[in-house]
């Protein structure tokens, strides 16, 4: 069936950042004078938790002297806000590139008159200090629809961004391919109805990825896809020949 639209998830999958995520809370700790320190194995743990507030609550929690869940939420958006505004620096600041391939992915599939779409679970503010680091936030303008973690309320391995995304788009899940990076990634779309691609990462290298219509390095390998995601995306790669 001939694809219509490519629904990209963003840290990870469009740019390497979740060091840039792990440092920003380091950071933060720090600032608070927390002596949590997250090392790349620990993070590496804890990005099976959705979210970045969700992360911290998952790791405050078992710690031997926790506060109870309401007095540990307080205390947990001041973080997340200090670190959002690290990351955002850093990104703005074009630290992060994009990963190999996605450039030219984004474009010949414009050029083949393919949709694109974001579902991801990080916020609106990340998403949009990563484009203007990289492409400028005119290519926001790209994306038929942007749904984020302000989108809905359950993330991933919830299926719930990916049908938002769906039914601003207006078009059935087997018209569609998400692009991925982790497990979760993968059954959250799976859970919408759409075949998934995933271009794995140091992070998430090595999760399972049952379900998968395939597993690349990065999307410079698109073309070597055997069928059916090469027939599926037959327009956009011609586009780039």
């Amino acid at each position: 069936m001939p694809l219509d639209a490519l629904i990209f998830d963003v840290d990870g999958t469009l740019a390497d950042t979740e060091e840039a995520h792990r440092r920003a809370f380091n950071l933060a700790f720090a600032q608070a004078d927390l002596p949590w320190r997250w090392s790349v194995e620990e993070y590496r743990v804890l990005l099976d938790v959705a979210g970045g507030k969700e992360r911290i609550r998952a790791y405050w929690s078992q710690l031997p002297d926790a506060p109870g869940p309401e007095a540990m939420w307080d205390r947990i958006l001041t973080l997340h806000a200090a670190k959002t505004a690290l990351y955002t620096e850093a990104v703005r600041s074009g630290q992060v590139p994009l990963r190999p391939g996605v450039e030219a992915t984004l474009r010949s599939a414009r050029d083949a008159g393919i949709t694109l779409a974001i579902a991801t679970t990080t916020s609106r503010v990340n998403v949009d200090a990563l484009f203007e680091g990289t492409l400028g936030a005119g290519a926001l303008g790209w994306f038929s629809a942007i749904c984020t973690a302000e989108t809905a309320a359950k993330k991933k391995p919830a299926p719930d961004v990916y049908l938002a995304a769906l039914a601003q788009l207006g078009l059935p899940p087997a018209r569609c391919l998400a692009v991925e990076d982790s497990r979760n990634g993968v059954l959250a779309a799976r859970a919408a109805g759409l075949e998934v691609l995933v271009t794995e990462n140091a992070y998430t290298r090595g999760q399972d990825f049952s379900g998968a219509l395939a597993v690349l390095d990065d999307l410079t390998g698109l073309h070597a896809l055997p069928d059916p995601p090469a027939s599926m995306m037959g327009p956009m790669l011609d586009a780039t020949r």
